[in-house]
């Protein structure tokens, strides 16, 4: 959720005060219009196995050159 609708890619782990603060506010333990603050660490990538198997977009293999890579990112767009 945080890395498709706000482009934040954080450690799993961490995202857990998130879930947190997500569980209380649908509880009602934290009112609606309340600022939340959560700390979020780390870089998705340390757990690539879980971003992919959490992601509905399959990694793509290209080949080891610079067109390719422009290619396969601007054909994505």
């Amino acid at each position: 959720m945080l890395a498709e609708n706000e482009g934040v890619f954080c450690e799993p782990a961490s995202a857990a005060s998130l879930a947190g603060a997500l569980h209380d506010l649908e509880s009602g333990k934290i009112p609606e219009e309340s600022s939340i603050v959560c700390t979020l660490t780390g870089n998705g990538l340390k757990d690539p196995d879980t971003a992919i198997k959490q992601s509905h977009i399959q990694p793509v293999t290209i080949e080891l050159e610079l067109d390719a890579v422009k290619r396969a990112i601007l054909d994505r767009l």
